[in-house]
């Protein structure tokens, strides 16, 4: 027989929320001023980067957008400010 989860084990999360408005969320957002686009959305390269398990478990468990905080940990780790 299944048990129900002690209370607050799990956070719910709602579905229909807003995506979390990262640096990185508007670095690509497209800007427009009414009809008129002023800049155009800037695409994601898709690359292949093979982590150890330990590494990439460990940035999944930070939660939320783990992709960007694993460019901002890169970006610091090379001394560079975007």
């Amino acid at each position: 027989m299944k048990t129900k989860p002690a209370s607050g084990a799990n956070a719910w999360s709602d579905p229909d929320d807003a995506p979390r408005l990262t640096k990185s969320f508007f670095a690509r957002a497209e800007v427009r001023d009414g009809e008129k686009l002023i800049r155009p959305a800037r695409s994601r390269r898709k690359t292949v980067l093979e982590l150890e398990p330990d590494v990439f478990d460990a940035l999944r468990e930070t939660g939320g957008d783990w992709p960007a905080k694993a460019n901002d940990a890169l970006r610091a780790a090379f001394g560079k400010k975007w």
